[in-house]
C-alpha cells in the first residue's frame, strides 16, 4: 500500500513539473514575438557597412566600389552624402572610365544621394530639407552639377531632366592624386561651405550657403 502511494505521489509531482516547464516556454515565445528587437534576425541599418573614404594618394588593391558615406555640418544644417566609391586602379578615368558630356552618377552603381535636414542654397536655388540625387556632367573644361528630385536611381538609367532642381556650372581643379572617389563636406564660416568631390587628379567644388 505504501509503495502505491509513493508511486502516485511521484507521478503527480512529475506532471506538475511538465506543466510548469510548458508555461515558461510559451511565455518566452510570446515575449520574443512581442519584442522583435531581441531577435537575432532583426534588420541592420543600411549605413552600418558604409565607410568614410580617407585621403589616399597611394594605389588601392581592393576590387569593386566601396559603399561610402560623408557627413558634415554647414551652419546649423546637417548634410550627408551616400555613394559608392570606385578606385582608379591604373585606369584612364576622365574621358575613359567616365565619359565626357554624359550624365554621371558621380560614383558607381546607384545615384549619389545628398540629404539635408534644413534649407540650403545651391546655385541660387533654395533646396528644402530632404533627400536628392547628385549627378554631374563632366567636361574637359567645365562640369555641370545637377541636383535631382528622384534620389533613388540605378546609375543614370532613370534620370529625367524634368526632375532637376538645380543645374550649376563649375570649373574642376587639378589636385593631388586621390585613388578612391571621395566626398567631403567643408564648412566655410557660419553660413557658407562646399561639397568637395575628389578623384584621380581632379577636385570639383559645389558651393553651398544657408
Amino acid at each position: 500500500m505504501i509503495q502505491k502511494v509513493t508511486i502516485y505521489f511521484v507521478l503527480t509531482v512529475f506532471s506538475f513539473s511538465l506543466m510548469f516547464c510548458n508555461q515558461n516556454s510559451n511565455s518566452e515565445q510570446a515575449q520574443e514575438r512581442d519584442n522583435p528587437t531581441t531577435s537575432p534576425a532583426a534588420p541592420q541599418s543600411e549605413a552600418e557597412d558604409a565607410v568614410t573614404i580617407a585621403e589616399q594618394p597611394e594605389p588601392d588593391t581592393l576590387k569593386g566600389s566601396l559603399k561610402a558615406v560623408a557627413t558634415g555640418k554647414i551652419g546649423s544644417v546637417n548634410l550627408r552624402i551616400d555613394y559608392h566609391s570606385p578606385a582608379v586602379r591604373n585606369r584612364v578615368v576622365w574621358g575613359g572610365l567616365v565619359a565626357y558630356d554624359q550624365v554621371w552618377v558621380t560614383g558607381a552603381h546607384s545615384a549619389t544621394s545628398l540629404q539635408t535636414d534644413g534649407t540650403i542654397v545651391i546655385g541660387g536655388q533654395k533646396i528644402p530639407a530632404g533627400q536628392y540625387a547628385l549627378f554631374t556632367i563632366p567636361g574637359k573644361q567645365e562640369w555641370t552639377v545637377i541636383l535631382n528630385k528622384k534620389w533613388e536611381q540605378h546609375l543614370a538609367d532613370e534620370y529625367s531632366e524634368k526632375e532637376d532642381l538645380v543645374r550649376l556650372s563649375v570649373q574642376p581643379e587639378t589636385s593631388q592624386h586621390q585613388e578612391r572617389l571621395r566626398y567631403e563636406i567643408r564648412p566655410e564660416g557660419e553660413k557658407n561651405g562646399s561639397i568637395l568631390m575628389r578623384w584621380e587628379k581632379l577636385t570639383v567644388s559645389i558651393p553651398i550657403s544657408l
